[in-house]
């Protein structure tokens, strides 16, 4: 069974979401990426574009520069991978029906939580420091204000002052 650290690893953001692909998924569940692809065929109204897409050329050539992944049409994948969102991922439960599957999916969505969760932490993070550069400028300026003031309130220096230091002869 796959720790849930190395599932955080095989998990990407595309599009904006965070999704598994296919072949992970298969490997995951102990199945060929292939009858993993035709479950989801077979039942293809369970798994509408937030849960599940197809990878473009473009993104799948960007995600094979992220990984060790072999090309199209050289004795690997013969079409572009599908990619599942965290919805698709739950769905995948309902059709692939093993106790490992099953285990598996638990792991998965575990993980997505935990990743929500610092998700959330990390907005509120932004939140607090964004905040805080709000008083520091207010701050700031309350200071260089005072040094205006105080700039106004020293002599000018036009006005005769006595000299200090040795005089040169």
């Amino acid at each position: 069974m796959a720790k849930l650290d190395e599932i955080s690893e095989i998990i990407y953001l595309i599009r904006g979401q965070r999704v598994l692909i296919d072949s992970d998924l298969a490997n995951l569940y102990g199945v060929e990426t292939k009858r993993l692809n035709e479950q989801v065929r077979r039942n293809i109204d369970r798994f509408p574009k937030d849960f599940m897409f197809q990878l473009t050329t473009q993104e799948y050539e960007f995600l094979k520069s992220q990984i060790a992944t072999s090309k199209l049409g050289s004795g690997g994948k013969q079409k572009l991978p599908l990619v599942f969102t965290e919805n698709g991922v739950a769905m995948l439960s309902s059709v692939l029906n093993s106790k490992q599957a099953i285990r598996v999916n638990i792991s998965i969505i575990r993980i997505f939580t935990r990743l929500r969760s610092f998700h959330m932490l990390e907005k509120n993070i932004a939140s607090q420091i964004g905040e805080m550069k709000s008083d520091t400028n207010k701050i700031f300026k309350v200071v260089f204000e005072r040094l205006d003031d105080l700039e106004s309130e020293r002599p000018a220096l036009s006005q005769k002052r006595r000299k200090i230091g040795l005089k040169a002869k």
